[in-house]
Formats: C-alpha cells, structure tokens, sequence
C-alpha cells in the first residue's frame, strides 16, 4: 500500500482516505506566492499535502493535524521517512482542540476537507468519519482559517463544484477573499467537479480558471502534466 512519488513516498494501508487525485491536485495547485514560512494542514491523512509542499516551498515548518488515530501514526512514519522529516510536525488532535490554543499564526492553510453531505453512510466508520463533513464542518474549518492566518497568509481547500458559491460566501463573511479558483473537470466534456479554492485577507478580483484532467482514459492534458509532473513518477 505504497505509493511512491518522485521525492518521497507514502503508506497509506492505515489510513481510511486514500492518496487520490483531489489531494496531488490542491497540493500542486496551492499558489505560494507569499513564500510561506510556516505551514498548517488541516486533517493530515497520510501527509501527502504537508510532502507535497515540503517538496514545493521554502517553508521552515510545515504542522499537521489528523483527528483519527492510525492516520496519524501513518502520517508521523511518512514524515520520518521523508527527506524534509526535520520540518514535519503532525498533531494527533482535533481542530477544535488546536484552535483553542493557538500557538502560531501560518503564511499558508491547507485542506482537503472531508465533504460528503449526503446522509448516506457506510459500514466503514473510519472511512465515513475521514469522508463525511460533519467531521469536519466547513463553517469550523473557515473559522480556523479566519484565526490562524497571517496578515498575508493564503488558505487553499479542495471542495465539491456544487459547495462552491456556499464556501466563498462563508469565507467572506470572515474577510477572506478569493485570490484563485480553478474548477476542475475529469474529461472535456465532462461536468466541473471539484473547485480549488485559495483565499487571502485582501479583498480584489480573483484569477479564475478551468484544469481538465484526461482527453480520454490515462490520456492526460498538457496543462495537468505540467501541474502534476514534479510528483508523479509516470508524468
């Protein structure tokens, strides 16, 4: 249950959400424009975020956050395994219980919130507690976001096409703006998906694009290799 990318690799065999194309995109995507210093991620999994910006950024140090106990074992041996294990700190700790007492403010707030809103549930409850927002509620997460960041900072998410307008408008509430949205579609002439999200404290038009992913099946676009190309072994 490996799955090795071009400078790490992550075990993934205790973990109920699996390494999938929403975590390598907003981890590639993530705009770091502002060269973060620090990094928060918020419910971990198996790290693959945090690697992926210890790979991508200058950031001295990169904190995560997982609530499950097994991903955060997994995530604490990815770290230690990593190349960047002096500048990984994963918390085995609830949101809430970290927003109480806030130690720092970070340049850069990173997550892929588990979202399914339906109130289908499987016999999984693992997987359903990583899958399901209301382990983590978007509103929860947005006002961590809107407390833990820098004046500069910029929080990135990764969230169903159709919780889009929904999300912009509760991060706005806060006073954060969006700075970037991508809307992302499997195929041409596929429905938009996901929504990749970043936003920041100032308030200005926001740069807004479409990422394809495939032209047919492992067919994959030019604009998506060059996201993804720095991680993937096969791209």
């Amino acid at each position: 249950m490996t799955f090795k990318f071009k400078q790490f690799s992550v075990n993934q065999d205790r973990c109920a959400m699996k390494i999938g194309t929403d975590g390598v995109l907003l981890g590639a995507w993530t705009p770091l424009i502002n060269n973060p210093y620090n990094v928060l991620d918020i419910g971990a999994g198996t790290g693959i975020l945090s690697l992926m910006l210890a790979q991508r950024s200058n950031a001295e140090q990169i904190d995560a956050i997982e609530i499950d106990e097994d991903a955060y074992e997994q995530c604490v041996e990815n770290f230690e395994a990593s190349p960047w294990g002096d500048k990984l700190f994963c918390f085995h700790a609830g949101l809430d219980e970290f927003v109480d007492e806030p130690e720092d403010e970070y340049d850069l707030i990173i997550s892929n919130p588990p979202f399914y809103t339906d109130d289908y549930k499987s016999d999984n409850t693992s997987r359903d507690l990583a899958r399901f927002e209301d382990a983590l509620p978007f509103e929860e997460l947005i006002e961590a976001a809107a407390l833990l960041l820098s004046d500069n900072g910029i929080f990135s998410v990764i969230i169903p096409y159709k919780e889009e307008e929904r999300f912009v408008a509760m991060c706005e509430e806060l006073d954060l703006f969006p700075l970037k949205i991508t809307r992302v579609k499997g195929t041409p002439t596929s429905e938009i998906k996901r929504s990749l999200l970043a936003f920041c404290r100032m308030e200005q038009n926001p740069q807004i694009d479409e990422l394809v992913i495939e032209i047919s099946r492992h067919n994959y676009t030019p604009e998506y290799i060059e996201l993804t190309k720095e991680f993937y072994l096969k791209m």
